[in-house]
């Protein structure tokens, strides 16, 4: 099979005909890494990478196979790690000259756990700054003078640009399901607590997720049936039974879903054509969807978020700002954490608890939300990374959500739909969203068929 068809097969379609034994790993991430040396001298999608060391995994993985001994689900499918998560093997400089020449000691909980499921770590992608606003130098595969979205910009341009099946981000904000609209890609943000953060950088304990980024809802199944998981070395993974993510993606709801569209009170972010395109996103989707309107108290949530995230952000990078200066974004948002009180910090978590108390009662009536993943297409420009207002109050809940390639906006450029459903439900919400894409496909097939009416 020809390399540029192996890099176009999804994560699911490549592990299954590794299996069959139709190419083997090696072939498959030479592949990969002959479209990264053509593609991103232009995307700039990668910080780390090391082309023998990624083939000497692929090989150690093909002789595992030949002798018979089992290698796992993802059977040598190559996954990008964002580079705030730690790599034995690759440095981990999180985005900053302040970290340059970094070498963790081991992987990350995450990434141990994709090794144990038989992937290839393939290198490590660019994000900005600590995580936060200052963008690093990857550019928007859809269109080269538009940014990718941020933190986690390369991971989510690694994927767009065929270079990976799979690749590993992180949110405090919006930076997963923000770049993956932008850049038209599957991508989640699961419940807070169901993916281990030990060694990744730690911006906030309240709102810290690892996200994940991909060409299919079964892809993104796959992955997190191999990451999902109760560790002891993160105080905030919850333990539980394991639902098998792609038998659940896969099958038919019991009744046909039920969602809530929810502009949420920053509406009047979001630009014109993105307003216009969710109406049409919600008359075609017809009875399935209600118009659902947050109090006005939910208002707060944004202030709470940013009180929240400037407060930890200050307490966990201290140790890193001593090597020297951050950037002028990094700069600004320490200035407001220094204005915080400990009363308004602790005042804060308290809201937060009722915003996500709160929210949990839609779920009484709606199998998921349906809202923006972000106020427009990708922006003009590589300085800024875009607005992640559309993401702020389900990270500040931890509810999972995804971000659906399913609009374009202006020039035929993504425009991301995001999903929202019940705390600890990912596996339900995959399903969900599978539902209703099969849904959205029957009806413009309906609105295709149907005669012109006759002009009078």
């Amino acid at each position: 099979m020809a390399g540029d068809r192996l890099t176009t097969l999804t994560a699911t379609e490549a592990a299954a005909a590794i299996s069959r034994g139709t190419f083997s790993i090696e072939e498959y991430t030479r592949a990969c890494l002959d479209r990264i040396d053509a593609a991103d001298s232009e995307i700039k999608a990668f910080a780390h990478l090391d082309r023998e060391h990624a083939l000497a995994q692929a090989r150690a993985l093909d002789e595992r196979r030949a002798e018979r001994r089992s290698i796992g689900p993802l059977y040598g499918v190559p996954v990008a790690i964002k580079d705030i998560i730690d790599t034995g093997d690759y440095p981990t400089e999180l985005g900053s000259p302040l970290a340059r020449g970094r070498r963790p000691r081991s992987d990350a909980s995450v990434v141990a756990r994709l090794r144990a499921g038989g992937a290839v770590i393939i290198g490590k992608t660019v994000t900005t700054e600590f995580a936060y606003y200052h963008p690093g130098p990857t550019r928007n595969p859809h269109d080269h003078t538009r940014t990718p979205g941020g933190s986690s910009s390369g991971s989510a341009a690694a994927v767009a640009a065929s270079m990976v099946p799979l690749a590993l981000g992180s949110q405090t904000n919006g930076s997963v399901i923000r770049p993956g609209a932008f850049c038209g890609v599957f991508a989640m943000k699961p419940s807070y607590g169901l993916i281990s953060r030990a060694g990744v950088l730690q911006l906030s304990r309240k709102l810290d997720h690892i996200g994940l980024f991909a060409r299919s809802l079964p892809d993104l199944a796959l992955i997190l049936e191999v990451i999902a998981g109760h560790d002891p070395s993160d105080p905030d993974s919850e333990p539980f039974a394991a639902p098998d993510f792609r038998a659940l993606q896969s099958e038919p709801p019991p009744l046909p879903p039920r969602c809530a569209f929810v502009r949420t009170p920053v509406w009047e972010k979001a630009e014109s054509e993105t307003k216009a395109a969710f109406e049409e996103l919600v008359a075609a989707l017809g009875p399935a969807v209600d118009s659902v309107d947050l109090p006005a108290s939910f208002r707060a949530a944004w202030d709470v978020h940013r009180t929240i995230m400037s407060v930890d952000m200050a307490h966990n990078l201290a140790p890193l700002f001593a090597h020297g200066e951050p950037s002028a974004a990094m700069r600004k948002l320490l200035a407001h954490a220094k204005a915080v009180s400990a009363v308004d910090y602790l005042a804060a978590l308290d809201q937060a608890r009722r915003i996500t108390a709160a929210l949990a009662g839609i779920f009484d009536a709606y199998d998921a939300i349906i809202t923006p993943a972000a106020p427009g297409v990708a922006p003009k420009g590589l300085g800024s990374t875009g607005d992640p207002v559309f993401c702020t109050l389900w990270t500040l809940s931890g509810l999972p959500s995804l971000s659906l390639p399913l609009l374009a906006g202006s020039g035929g450029l993504p425009l991301g739909v995001q999903l929202v459903g019940p705390a600890g439900r990912d596996g339900r919400l995959l399903r969900t969203a599978t539902a209703l894409i099969e849904m959205l496909r029957e009806a413009r097939k309906g609105k295709r068929r149907s005669p012109a009416r006759s002009r009078k």
